[in-house]
């Protein structure tokens, strides 16, 4: 097999040569490593990479499976989010003022990815403390889209997404608080889930945080039901973990499902392409013998202010500054506006914003009750440029400038994070005429997390998945209409 057909294996087929001999964990490590060294330097994807004990810990997986005792990530190559913490690791959170930050405590997510035999193969890019839906930073720069380099790859589990469209990781790691695993997930035509509340444990002091999520990035549905089954589960550490446990082996038939759908959740512009792309997924499941129908919301931009006060009032960055009139100068644009929008916040602003997030269950949850999934698109339009400012809200859709609540948060991704028991895979769509993927939300019923999945199996096995064939040979599109 040539080497840049092998960076794009799917960790399920890998673990299947590995298996039967037929592929070392170290021939395919070092196939990506190549491949990180072709494509790294133009999309900047990591902001380390750990080729050495990498290639140590790939040699040690080659005897595992030489001796028979290959656990079940065994030899398959991770890319970590630069803001998930490994013992005597750097992590900065893409600010300066961590940049030599070198964290004592693992994430409990990642230590069972590790415990299962993954390998760390670097770490990847994501916009300063998280705070922006595509990325750059003062300490790292602008970080790509493999498909459109033009364009940004969403945020901001950045470049745990383009690691895996550019081929340079086999699965990624993200976390999401507004739609961080999701956003970058549809930008970059790969998979990313937001499993409900509780799922997937968190490390400190996340675990009192409803709003955040870690999870798995994959480029096949059956990637992220395995990275699923090992990082789901109740943990010591977080006491925000459910006990239930979830077979993610188990894919229903969806024929007969019945399905609803939003195109715009009520209140967004909503680009033409990723419209479409979505109808086309509406008339695959129809095809496949699900009843899909479109359903009103009655949601407004006060969801974009309850998810503002929500993540403005928990210091999402300003817990990481300590002396903000000291080191503002030292923050990106994005990252000093949060933390001044926290300082302005009131007692009434969380209060109301509470109220938004129950009248917004009472319009979804029949919904999802008389319904199997909810579908809607991840974002309102594939992408904004690479180095775009958040705090530009000169957008347009369509042709028409679209109101400042929806420049700023351009992403459907938000409200699903103030209904955080909510399990939401992102699924690519199709690719829009700027050559950027685009995607779609599978929203379940609280905690059915096997039915959304399920639904993602049908419609990539069915109707649509993505075609990695120009980026397998490094090709990135430079010029658009």
């Amino acid at each position: 097999m040539h080497q840049t057909e092998l960076v794009y294996l799917s960790a399920t087929e890998a673990l299947r040569r590995f298996a039967e001999a037929s592929l070392r964990p170290s021939e395919l490590l070092e196939a990506l490593i190549n491949r990180i060294e072709a494509e790294n330097p133009k999309l900047n994807a990591f902001t380390a990479v750990y080729a050495d004990s990498a290639r140590v810990a790939a040699r040690e997986a080659d005897e595992r499976y030489a001796t028979g005792t290959a656990r079940p990530l065994e030899g398959i190559a991770l890319a970590v989010k630069d803001n998930i913490p490994i013992a005597g690791h750097t992590v900065t959170y893409g600010s300066k003022l961590y940049e030599h930050n070198v964290t004592a405590n693992t994430h409990p997510g990642v230590e069972r990815l590790l415990d299962a035999g993954a390998i760390v193969i670097g770490r990847t890019t994501m916009p300063e403390f998280g705070e922006a839906g595509n990325c750059y930073t003062p300490l790292w720069g602008v970080t790509r889209n493999p498909w459109n380099t033009q364009y940004g790859p969403g945020g901001s589990s950045s470049g745990a997404a383009v690691a895996l469209a550019a081929g340079m990781t086999t699965i990624s790691d993200g976390s999401d608080i507004g739609g961080s695993i999701r956003i970058p997930a549809s930008c970059c035509g790969v998979y990313g889930y937001k499993a409900p509340y509780g799922r997937n444990p968190n490390d400190l002091p996340n675990t009192f945080d409803p709003y955040m999520h870690y999870g798995p990035l994959a480029r096949t549905v059956d990637d992220i039901r395995l990275m699923q089954g090992i990082i789901s589960g109740r943990h010591v550490d977080d006491i925000g973990t459910v006990a239930e446990t979830v077979d993610y082996t188990r894919v229903q038939d969806v024929r007969g499902w019945k399905i609803a759908y939003s195109i715009d959740l009520g209140y967004f512009p909503v680009d033409e392409d990723v419209r479409d792309n979505l109808l086309s997924l509406v008339e695959g499941l129809r095809a496949l013998g699900c009843t899909v129908e479109e359903v009103p919301l009655d949601w407004g931009t006060e969801v974009f202010d309850a998810w503002v006060a929500t993540n403005s009032s928990r210091g999402s960055a300003a817990r990481f500054v300590h002396d903000f009139e000291r080191d503002r100068h030292l923050l990106s644009d994005y990252a000093e506006d949060m933390i001044a929008k926290g300082k302005e916040l009131s007692s009434s602003d969380l209060i109301e914003a509470l109220e938004v997030h129950v009248q917004m269950y009472r319009e979804l949850g029949p919904i999802l009750e008389n319904y199997d999934a909810f579908l809607c698109p991840t974002t309102a339009l594939p992408s904004v440029p690479a180095d775009r400012s958040p705090l530009d809200l000169d957008i347009e859709i369509n042709g028409e400038v679209v109101p400042p609540k929806v420049a700023e948060a351009w992403f459907m991704t938000y409200p699903f994070n103030s209904l955080a028991q909510l399990p939401v895979l992102s699924v690519p769509s199709g690719i829009s005429r700027t050559g950027v993927p685009t995607g779609v939300q599978i929203v379940g019923r609280s905690y059915d997390d096997n039915r959304v999945l399920s639904v993602a199996n049908a419609l990539e096995r069915h109707v649509h998945a993505t075609d990695f064939s120009a980026l397998q040979q490094g090709v990135q599109q430079h010029d658009h209409n």
